[in-house]
């Protein structure tokens, strides 16, 4: 049975996630209601719609919009949720502002009873092709375009607002031609409506002095004319934007499920801009794909992120239909890495949060480690400096077989694995007392020595103890000619001539990485969602963690689980790039599993250390693991062989 993308893979016959678009109907198909049920069903959701506005439209104008009655809007929202309820919505169009208050008040009540679905708004005010769509109980539409409705009543009730430059202006009474009042308007966006906003920059006018002067298409226009003439534009406008680059800025505020380090950061989200007149629905496809994505148990972060790729790709295979601009194609769940943004960290929360949590001095051995004077450069340099271009080179080149890693705290342990056989190996010894648990301080040594050292003041001998212990770790690796990565630490890793470092995303922005890579030494990165690993790509790593991919007991955890059919897109995504390692949970009875999402390596915590006897258990893991590759590749020959008979 053919797959829905018409190849040879089994049909999925899991129920998909339902999600709801509530938004306008576009007779020209491109955009709308019918947009968004393309882009739902392209990216494995099933769609369901509420027709708020039924609109005359093709590709060059809107004659007529007339909305649906009160009682027709109510009967459909009803009927839905009787039978078809909602993982995510998607808000598109409505008509006046009526209708905005009607469905404020219906979204306060089902927030009661389904308070985790997010809701999407994307505040709809012009079509592609110029022309106005809120009518606000005005007869002449294109008077409609200088007024704005009044999304007020939404406070507190969406999880994110994606108003393009035209309708951020609108919205927020202000004006938006510079990049800084751009941000400063997302700002005072999200925090009168209590919610994210991605601020959309991809409308910004090539050369235009007034930007809430200009339309959809005559952007579009003058990018397609400069095009044509073969005109790179590479230099900042007197704006401050990058008019080779289409740029959101994303306002996040308090994202349910994703890490401490991100929920309530901003970003600029960097794309290069696809010169193309066919942009027919791209707003409509964005929030749509966003909501798409959320349904599907990803965060705020990730979700954005990967819709911004899809409009990417959809963009660039557009054709035109009619007259006018054409739709986008709908290209399936983007797995090109190039079509994803950049991320730039654009203010100090996630320095001042990794200061706040990590470089206590009352009992952190890290400020043992890291001087005042690391930290004062770390933050000078991170807070001026985008981290794409901290490294130009990237970090050392791994084999991409690393086969079973373990990770280790106790030295003992990691002499007896790497005499086993172990070609990779991390020291992950804890220092944060507060990321202990009770039993784990019980059982450790280094846990019950640095709770003394603090007690009496004495920090400074924990200092010592580590650097003794990873100097002998560091020895051990190079000893059994292995890969030994040591976690966090640094400094003593280039002191003592470690093979390689791993950091956490929380590390990165204390971390002097120039130093690391001019030492010669290996980095990875751990990662927990789309987003993570997009920052964690930008560094050019040796390799990159993913995870936890299950439920993990062995230390404190930013995120959720991610499970099996995360792990699948994002190896699809970074594998012919990076070197991938999977983690978190990973163990005899689940191996196969993750195996086969296509995955190379796994690093392993609990199923080693906690077993009665770790090597017996590193063996018999490494075994099963060679076994899952052979059977892998074994049927990857048979489906070769059978295409060619």
């Amino acid at each position: 049975m053919l797959g829905i993308h018409g190849d040879n893979a089994p049909m999925n016959t899991e129920r998909p996630a339902f999600v709801w678009t509530i938004a306008g109907s576009d007779s020209g198909g491109g955009a709308g209601i019918q947009a968004d049920l393309a882009t739902i069903q392209d990216l494995g959701c099933h769609g369901c719609s509420v027709i708020t506005t039924v609109t005359a439209q093709s590709s060059v104008a809107v004659t007529l919009v007339e909305p649906v009655s009160a009682a027709m809007l109510m009967a459909q929202l009803t009927t839905l949720l009787s039978d078809l309820p909602p993982k995510a919505i998607k808000i598109g169009l409505l008509a006046d502002q009526t209708q905005v208050a009607l469905l404020a008040d219906w979204i306060a009540s089902f927030k009661i009873h389904y308070p985790s679905v997010p809701v999407i708004v994307d505040p709809v005010m012009v079509a592609s092709c110029g022309d106005a769509l809120a009518v606000d109980n005005c007869q002449d539409i294109k008077s409609a375009a200088k007024s704005a409705l009044d999304f007020k009543p939404f406070k507190g009730l969406i999880e994110l607002i994606t108003p393009n430059v035209l309708e951020l202006g609108r919205l927020t009474h202000s004006d938006v031609s510079t990049k800084a009042q751009f941000a400063a308007a997302a700002l005072a966006l999200s925090q009168s409506l209590d919610c994210s906003v991605l601020a959309k920059g991809g409308d910004v006018s090539f050369g235009s002095t007034d930007i809430l002067a200009d339309t959809h298409a005559q952007t579009h226009a003058s990018t397609y004319a400069q095009t044509q003439a073969n005109v790179h534009v590479i230099a900042l406008d007197s704006n401050g934007w990058d008019l080779a680059l289409a740029e959101d800025y994303l306002v996040c505020r308090q994202v349910r499920a994703s890490s401490k380090l991100h929920q309530n950061g901003r970003f600029w989200l960097a794309c290069q801009r696809v010169n193309t007149r066919h942009n027919h629905g791209s707003g409509c496809t964005l929030s749509s794909a966003i909501a798409a994505v959320l349904a599907q148990g990803f965060v705020l972060q990730d979700a954005v992120v990967v819709a911004k790729a899809y409009v990417s790709q959809g963009l660039s295979a557009a054709i035109g239909l009619g007259q006018g601009p054409g739709p986008l194609a709908r290209t399936g769940w983007p797995n090109d890495l190039s079509r994803y943004a950049k991320i730039n960290l654009c203010d100090g929360n996630f320095i001042s949060h990794h200061l706040n949590q990590h470089l206590d001095v009352r009992c952190d051995l890290v400020a043992t480690v890291l001087s005042a004077t690391d930290q004062a450069t770390a933050q000078v340099r991170i807070a001026s400096t985008p981290p794409q271009n901290i490294l130009s080179h990237g970090f050392k080149v791994l084999d991409a077989d690393l086969g079973v890693y373990p990770v280790v705290s106790d030295l003992t342990m990691l002499e007896g694995l790497l005499a086993a056989g172990a070609k990779t190996v991390q020291l992950r010894i804890k220092t944060d007392i507060s990321e202990l648990t009770t039993a784990e301080l019980a059982e450790s040594d280094l846990g019950k020595s640095a709770l003394s050292r603090c007690e009496s003041g004495e920090p400074e001998l924990i200092g010592s103890e580590l650097e003794a212990q990873i100097q002998t770790a560091i020895a051990l690796g190079k000893h059994f000619n292995a890969q030994l990565f040591i976690n966090d630490h640094w400094q003593l890793a280039i002191k003592y001539h470690a093979f390689g470092v791993h950091l956490g995303q929380e590390d990165l922005a204390v971390t002097d990485l120039a130093a690391i890579q001019a030492a010669g030494l290996a980095l990875g990165i751990s990662s927990h969602s789309y987003f993570e690993l997009l920052l964690a790509h930008q560094y050019s790593p040796s390799y990159i963690a993913l995870g936890h991919i299950f439920p993990t007991t062995t230390k404190q955890m930013p995120s959720a689980p991610q499970g099996l059919a995360k792990l699948k897109h994002y190896v699809a995504l970074l594998q012919d790039h990076y070197p991938l390692v999977a983690i978190g949970g990973i163990e005899l009875t689940n191996l196969a599993k993750v195996k086969a999402t296509g995955v190379g390596n796994i690093a392993v915590v609990r199923a080693i250390t906690k077993a009665k006897d770790p090597l017996a258990a590193f063996a018999e893991l490494s075994q099963a693991w060679e076994q899952c590759s052979l059977s892998e590749e074994l049927a990857v020959n048979h489906e070769l062989g059978a295409k060619h008979e």
